[in-house]
């Protein structure tokens, strides 16, 4: 896990990175392992729909960090 996405390339939140991956312009996502299931699951079925790895991450306080977030967050993407 790089220790910061560059946020040039990165889209943070579920409907920014929702729309990324249905327009297939994603490269990778992360998701974070607690977050709600409600929200968590289909965003995962969603990436193996687009063939996208998804690479889970601990906690949504970890990937709002890694993201340069001062608050957790779901899900981030990188742009291709």
């Amino acid at each position: 896990m790089p220790s910061r996405l560059h946020t040039g390339r990165a889209l943070v939140g579920v409907k920014q990175s929702r729309r990324a991956l249905k327009d297939d312009s994603v490269q990778l996502a992360f998701i974070a392992e607690n977050a709600e299931d409600r929200i968590k699951k289909p965003l995962l079925d969603l990436c193996r729909e687009k063939g996208v790895e998804a690479v889970m991450v601990p906690t949504m306080q970890e990937l709002g960090k890694y993201c340069g977030i001062d608050v957790g967050a779901a899900i981030a993407v990188l742009r291709k």
